[in-house]
C-alpha cells in the first residue's frame, strides 16, 4: 500500500523547516541573502519566491535522475540543474518584475551558489523519491522566505517607515515636520540584517529549549 500524499511523514517536511529545523535560523545557511536583499520587503518576497521556485524543482529532477547519474559528477549535475533554473526564473523577472530584477541584480545569479539548495540536493533530493522531494524544497523554500520576509519587513518599516514602499509613518510625525518621529538610517545598513536574524535566532531558541541543548 503506497504512502498518502500528506502523510504525517510527509507534513512534517514542510512544517519541520518553518521552525525546527529552519535553514536560517538553526542549520545557518543562506545568510548572505538576509544581508543583501532585506534593506526592503518587495525585493525580500520576490528573492524568497525565486529560491523557493529553484529549490524545489531541483529537488525533484535531482531525484528523478538519482539512479542514473554516476557519483563522481554528481555535483556538475546539480550544479547544471540549479543554474537551468535560476536562468528561467532570471528571465520571468526581467519579464513582469523588471524593476525589482534591477534592485536584485547579480544577487539572483548567485542563487546558483545558495548552500541551501546544494545542501538540500545533497541531504535529500538524493536519497528520496521526487514527490517528498517537491516537498522538502517547498518546506526549506518557506523556511528561508519567513525569516527574509520578516528580516525585510522591520528594516524597511523602521529604516525607511514604509512597507512596499507605501509610507506608513505619516509625514506629520516626523522631527522635520514638527514630529517626534525619525526613521532609523542604521537598518538600510547590512550589518542590522544579522543584527536583526539575530534576535530572531535568540526568539527562537527562547521558545524552543531543544534547539538549545542540541
Amino acid at each position: 500500500m503506497s504512502e498518502p500524499l500528506f502523510s504525517k511523514k510527509n507534513l512534517k517536511l514542510l512544517s519541520d523547516p518553518l521552525n525546527s529545523s529552519n535553514p536560517i535560523t538553526v542549520q545557518v545557511l543562506g545568510i548572505c541573502s538576509a544581508l543583501a536583499v532585506t534593506a526592503q520587503l518587495k525585493p525580500a518576497v520576490v528573492m524568497s519566491i525565486s529560491v523557493m521556485a529553484v529549490l524545489a524543482f531541483a529537488n525533484v529532477i535531482i531525484s528523478l535522475l538519482r539512479n542514473t547519474v554516476p557519483n563522481r559528477i554528481r555535483i556538475i549535475v546539480q550544479l547544471v540543474v540549479i543554474a537551468s533554473l535560476v536562468i528561467l526564473v532570471d528571465q520571468v523577472l526581467k519579464a513582469y518584475v523588471y524593476d525589482v530584477s534591477k534592485q536584485l541584480s547579480v544577487f539572483v545569479g548567485l542563487i546558483i551558489t545558495n548552500c541551501i539548495i546544494m545542501g538540500r540536493l545533497e541531504a535529500f533530493a538524493l536519497g528520496n523519491k521526487p514527490w517528498q522531494s517537491f516537498l522538502d524544497g517547498i518546506g526549506n523554500g518557506a523556511g528561508y522566505a519567513v525569516i527574509l520576509i520578516i528580516v525585510g519587513f522591520f528594516r524597511e518599516l523602521l529604516g525607511s517607515g514604509s512597507i512596499f514602499g507605501f509610507k506608513l509613518i505619516p509625514e506629520s510625525w516626523y522631527i522635520t515636520n514638527g514630529g517626534f518621529y525619525a526613521n532609523n538610517g542604521m537598518m538600510i545598513l547590512p550589518p542590522m540584517a544579522l543584527i536583526t536574524v539575530g534576535i530572531i535566532i535568540w526568539v527562537q531558541r527562547s521558545r524552543n529549549r531543544k534547539l538549545i541543548e542540541d
